[in-house]
């Protein structure tokens, strides 16, 4: 890994917005009423970072029996229905989106339009062009597998070796590791309870930072923390 990182790579939940702390809450109460039984804290240490489709298959695996038709989608639709009132940046994010210019991207499980739904809210969409957004739903398979990563730096036109990811799931950070990009740790959001960190740092994250401004300085050492 360079000193600097040629492309930054940014998962947007629970990263850029701080939204996985409104959607676990959603997606536990409706599971839980559907018969899926299942504690907000369960689903963010278990599925943080997974796509839909992965968290699903895995709750019907679990419980031996398939998840009713549309319940994903609605889950998501009423997780969506909160963020207009509630959804804000991570604290300390816009202002260090703002005060670098080191290129960078966003690769989330989400779909590309939560993605855009999430970054225009925030205001965090100006930091990004709608090429530099990848989706979980643009390659076969999603984290923890490599491939969104993968697409990233291909698609940019950087080495996988000179990329540097911000993540705050297991799943995003084995991803990374296994598409050998460097891959830094962030816990600044509503939703990481303890033992989040550990987690990070055992499925590989050289470091793991608890604040915007701890980021900074792994991001850019021209960076002042915030």
């Amino acid at each position: 890994m360079a000193d600097t990182p040629e492309l930054v790579v940014f998962d947007c939940d629970g990263v850029l917005v701080d939204s996985e702390v409104l959607v676990v809450d959603v997606e536990a109460r409706m599971l839980t009423e559907a018969g899926f039984p299942i504690t907000a804290d369960e689903i963010a240490e278990r599925f943080v970072g997974l796509s839909y489709d992965s968290m699903m298959a895995e709750l019907a695996r679990h419980h031996g029996r398939p998840v009713p038709d549309g319940l994903s989608e609605r889950i998501q639709q009423a997780a969506l229905d909160r963020f207009p009132d509630h959804l804000r940046p991570v604290s300390g994010m816009p202002e260090l989106l703002a005060g670098s210019d080191r290129p960078r991207c966003v690769a989330s499980s989400s779909n590309l339009d939560r993605i855009a739904l999430s970054l225009r809210l925030t205001g965090l969409d100006v930091h990004f062009t709608t090429d530099r957004v990848f989706s979980a739903q643009m390659v076969e398979r999603g984290k923890p597998a490599p491939d969104l990563f993968l697409l990233a730096a291909e698609t940019l036109g950087v080495d996988p070796s000179a990329c540097l990811v911000v993540e705050d799931s297991a799943a995003g950070v084995t991803a990374a590791r296994a598409a050998g990009m460097d891959v830094v740790g962030l816990v600044a959001g509503g939703h990481a309870r303890p033992g989040l960190a550990d987690r990070l740092a055992a499925a590989g994250a050289r470091a793991v930072v608890a604040t915007v401004g701890d980021l900074a300085r792994h991001l850019d050492p021209d960076l002042d923390g915030r």
